[in-house]
């Protein structure tokens, strides 16, 4: 008997052990892991619509920063007819490490159709 105690305590205490282990290594695992640029690049679509109204056409600019993510997304402010009259707009947004959305801005607005001759690149 006292053997079979001593087996069965020793599988609870690994039992307990590994399921330890398991919550130690998924917390840090968890911890550890950024969100790749693609997943960055959806939240940050997604959150901006969710909170302006307005879906995202494209990024024009996206860097990796030391805080964690900036942005610069364009959107459609105002559809008109014809569509190279359409009012865009350019917003600026930041997000964390974890790619949550920490601030946006708008940085300029613009017609469709027209080019923007004082400005080289998406900054």
């Amino acid at each position: 008997m006292s053997n079979t105690k001593n087996s069965q305590d020793s599988q609870s205490s690994q039992k307990s052990q590994d399921s330890q282990d398991s919550r130690t290594s998924n917390g840090n695992e968890t911890a550890r892991k950024r969100p790749n640029p693609m997943e960055v690049l959806r939240q940050a679509r997604g959150q901006l619509a969710e909170l302006t109204g307005m879906e995202a056409e494209s990024v024009s600019s996206f860097e990796q920063t030391e805080d964690g993510w900036a942005l610069e997304v364009e959107v459609l402010e105002l559809e008109r007819v014809p569509d190279t009259m359409s009012l865009m707009a350019s917003y600026q947004v930041e997000l964390d490490s974890d790619g949550q959305l920490t601030g946006y801005r708008r940085v300029r607005r613009y017609e469709r159709g027209r080019s923007d001759a004082r400005r080289s690149g998406g900054r």
